[in-house]
């Protein structure tokens, strides 16, 4: 079968001094291919085209001439596998409605989603790529505009019900290693009309009709909830990992879910992505991350290809203290700008992503083999492991003899506390230095 991008060979690792911009400079797939886990995005990857309020499709791909909709599915899904075996990627993540378009009915729909289910499988037989996870898009159609799962109308809550049950039997029959859910329109726009109570818990019954499906049908991937504040509604129910967590500890969901955090989504719930994978990894529930970065100067979801390396640094500082992501990945929810129409953009994007990542990993176990930020928080903390910090610690003290031990001692000097410095600038040069 002939190549859909022929102007994109296989990338090969040339190492840091490399000025081509078509090869790795720091990830190595001989190195880091098991350890990274990458994931290409189907429906930014295939499907973006740098349409925006303003202006229509900007980008050149290989089936803009193709008048059917059926036959534009099934060169994506072809081409997906082309570009992920080109770059060593891994694997690959979609929506539902990316791979395949609605028909009339549902059960058209679901036809030919399965038409194009059946070419996936195809690729897949002569491919290494594999998938990391699956979704349905229980958010674009206008019968999603009030929300899916805590849509006030049931037959909107049926119909998001059926779509997840086909979307997690194609998951599943194409050996997706996760499944995930993204409430983007499970919120609401002004509480004047809202019942909030009554739409979570109608969330939550969602999920675990979800989990029970998973288990009659023997599906056996990780279950992710990826948080996001606000955008496209003003506010969404899984506002942050906090938030998520819990949610899912009120409605007994915990055992079944765990998190896919997004970079961008935390820069929006005024996080930083390290923030929101700390708070994952310290409650247990740290799944998958979606790779990519916003623009701290707009206030939406801009899904740009990450390439700070401080921040991928500190991301792969929490993944690794993890003990990684395990089933989950590092997926490139990420668009090329509008200005880069060119197919060879794609590529250059992806590599870009990698490098960084590859960069920032390599930091991380460094700066975690060496101690070299955790001495001086165990030296931080250290009055907690003796004299009066492990007797508070172990249950010991009341406020009375709390009161006793400080009414005569010296208290005018932070020193006199014990207090030692933050070294918070020292620290961040520490980063830099390893960097």
């Amino acid at each position: 079968m002939s190549e859909l991008f022929p102007s994109i060979s296989t990338i090969k690792f040339e190492g840091p001094t490399s000025d081509n911009p078509l090869a790795f400079k720091y990830y190595d797939p001989s190195k880091h291919k098991d350890g990274l886990r990458f994931a290409m995005a189907f429906w930014h990857t295939m499907c973006a085209g740098g349409a925006d309020p303003f202006g229509v499709v900007t980008a050149e791909r290989p089936w803009d001439n193709v008048s059917d909709p059926m036959e534009v599915a099934r060169m994506r899904m072809r081409g997906i596998f082309e570009l992920t075996e080109k770059l060593s990627i891994p694997f690959f993540c979609f929506h539902d409605r990316d791979i395949a378009p609605e028909g009339v009915t549902l059960r058209e729909t679901d036809k030919k989603l399965d038409e194009i289910v059946a070419v996936a499988k195809d690729c897949m037989k002569n491919s290494p790529t594999k998938l990391l996870w699956g979704t349905a898009n229980c958010f674009s159609h206008p019968r999603y505009m009030h929300g899916a799962g805590t849509s006030p109308e049931p037959k909107v809550f049926a119909y998001a019900a059926a779509q997840i049950k086909k979307a997690l039997e194609v998951t599943k029959e194409l050996g997706g290693q996760n499944y995930v859910f993204w409430g983007g329109r499970e919120g609401y726009e002004t509480l004047l009309n809202t019942n909030m109570k009554l739409e979570q818990e109608n969330m939550a019954k969602l999920l675990h009709l979800a989990v029970d499906y998973a288990k009659e049908i023997g599906f056996t991937g990780q279950f992710l909830i990826e948080p996001k504040p606000k955008e496209p509604t003003k506010h969404q129910y899984d506002f942050d990992a906090a938030t998520c967590y819990g949610f899912l500890k009120e409605f007994d969901l915990l055992p079944y879910f765990k998190l896919n955090i997004e970079t961008n989504h935390a820069t929006l719930a005024q996080h930083t992505g390290q923030h929101e994978l700390r708070f994952a990894r310290d409650h247990g529930i740290l799944g998958s991350v979606d790779a990519n970065q916003g623009d701290e100067m707009l206030g939406w979801d801009t899904d740009q290809f990450p390439t700070n390396l401080y921040v991928s640094t500190l991301m792969m500082y929490e993944v690794h203290k993890n003990g990684g992501l395990h089933s989950g990945g590092l997926n490139f929810d990420a668009k090329v700008r509008r200005g880069s129409y060119k197919v060879e953009d794609l590529a250059i994007a992806h590599v870009a992503g990698m490098d960084g990542f590859a960069r920032g990993s390599d930091v991380a176990q460094r700066l975690i083999a060496d101690k070299a930020l955790d001495k001086y928080v165990e030296e931080r903390y250290a009055g907690w492991e003796k004299g009066l910090g492990a007797s508070i610690r172990s249950g010991k003290e009341s406020f009375k003899s709390l009161e006793a031990a400080m009414l005569d001692a010296p208290t005018a000097k932070a020193s006199d506390f014990g207090l030692q410095s933050g070294r918070q600038e020292y620290l961040e040069s520490v980063v830099n230095r390893y960097l």
